[in-house]
């Protein structure tokens, strides 16, 4: 019997989101019903994931308006993402996918935008079955304890810190 998860990656390293693409795409693989949900990226953002998943008729779904920690308009950034994770929430609900993944969703709840509680609330009534992804720095510890995989990217050595190299397409974005 399938025992769903919730997986939570976290911490300050890079990868947090490829790994939560890489089990997207296995289990798009396996033909399970898979989405995601991102919340900084912008909406008309079109990285590698962005390209690949509409050549396989995958939904990723942004929502965000960039780098919330340079917005210069916070409002604007705190109502998109309460709107996304009001999405987020009903998909959950209704069960139509088997894997959900809420991409850079930790910021939403760490800046308390989404209140912590209202998120386990919903991930206590999901679907038995369903594997949720959460992914993002500042994962909140109620987060943490509640989850049942966890873990974190540690970052020992960056191209930008080291020589001043920028983030690479394909590689990174």
């Amino acid at each position: 019997m399938k025992h769903g998860l919730v997986v939570v990656k976290t911490g300050e390293g890079k990868g947090k989101t490829t790994a939560a693409l890489g089990v997207l795409f296995r289990a798009w693989g396996r033909d399970f019903r898979v989405r995601m949900f991102q919340f900084i990226k912008h909406s008309t953002a079109r990285f590698g994931e962005h390209r690949a998943a509409k050549k396989l008729d995958i939904r990723i779904e942004a929502m965000g308006d960039g780098f919330t920690w340079l917005s210069k308009d916070t409002d604007r950034t705190t109502a998109l993402a309460v709107a996304q994770w009001e999405r987020c929430r009903e998909a959950i609900l209704e069960g139509g996918e088997d894997i959900i993944i809420l991409d850079e969703f930790t910021y939403a709840m760490h800046y308390g935008w989404v209140p912590v509680e209202e998120v386990l609330d919903a991930l206590r009534r999901r679907p038995e079955g369903m594997h949720v992804i959460i992914t993002g720095r500042y994962a909140p510890e109620e987060l943490v304890e509640f989850a049942d995989l966890v873990t974190e990217m540690k970052l020992v050595k960056h191209p930008y810190q080291e020589q001043g190299i920028r983030a690479q397409p394909g590689l990174e974005y």
